[in-house]
């Protein structure tokens, strides 16, 4: 009877937890949230095991003995699960020094993605492919904090000081671009942005793309959408040399919410 109350207790704490983290309020209080989780997890811990000490008593068995035996089988178990332990530990350091939070993203030993829970055991981010990434916590080594979200990569592309040719080679510019976004939305976090042309003081006139991707995604800019860039504008002016189109990568400062780039059906 013990056993089925507290079963009924643990799944009302689940749904209502459950409630609390998907919440509009919370969802702005991403630690809080986090927090929410492991929080259920320690209840539910510790009603079975109240539960299991009382049906045990029905049967003979004291309290004190259980109380006992569970300390020396814990303390037996602490020896042999070392990991664990520091698993929950870590666990707990990145939630209460806000080293990332649910929503963020990061690139943790390698793996990069956004933090979907910090639990007891496992750090979960969910990559750019979509799929889950489960890291022990006690792999929370060299974290790599994106703060806004992304990584934006800028392509510098010359512009031919003919005005007829320029004009061509944007559209040009724009034509592979959007091919460019069908092909690859995978590695992108936003629509690309376009900049005005710019004239530099040496007198060169060049247009700038930027494109949001995510980390360590951006060999198809520099294998495929650069090559096809030049190939095309070649055509266009017999002159144009590959170092007239030129890309850097860098992190923003200032953090955003931006929404996963979906392919449109």
């Amino acid at each position: 009877m013990v056993v089925l109350c507290t079963h009924l207790v643990v799944w009302i704490i689940r749904r209502i937890a459950q409630r609390i983290s998907s919440a509009d309020v919370l969802s702005r209080w991403v630690k809080l949230r986090t927090l929410t989780g492991l929080t259920t997890s320690v209840l539910v811990f510790v009603l079975y095991f109240a539960a299991i000490g009382f049906a045990l008593r029905e049967f003979g068995v004291s309290l004190t003995a259980y109380l006992a035996s569970a300390s020396i089988l814990g303390l037996a178990i602490g020896f042999g699960s070392q990991g664990l332990v520091q698993d929950v530990v870590t666990g707990l350091t990145v939630i209460f020094s806000d080293l990332f939070q649910v929503g963020d993203l990061v690139e943790i030993s390698g793996q990069s993605g956004i933090v979907q829970t910090v639990g007891m055991r496992f750090t979960v981010l969910l990559n750019s492919h979509g799929a889950q990434v489960f890291i022990p916590n006690r792999n929370l080594a060299n974290v790599v904090f994106y703060p806004r979200g992304y990584v934006r990569c800028f392509v510098d592309i010359t512009l031919s000081a003919d005005k007829e040719v320029a004009q061509k080679m944007t559209s040009r510019i724009a034509a592979i671009t959007e091919g460019f976004v069908m092909q690859f939305c995978g590695i992108l976090r936003d629509k690309p942005e376009f900049e005005a042309s710019r004239i530099l003081p040496a007198g060169r006139v060049f247009v700038r793309v930027k494109f949001h991707i995510w980390p360590g995604r951006s060999l198809p800019i520099q294998n495929g959408y650069k090559p096809e860039l030049f190939r095309s504008l070649k055509h266009l002016d017999l002159a144009y040399e590959e170092w007239m189109i030129a890309v850097n990568e860098e992190v923003s400062e200032r953090p955003v919410v931006i929404p996963r780039l979906g392919r449109s059906s």
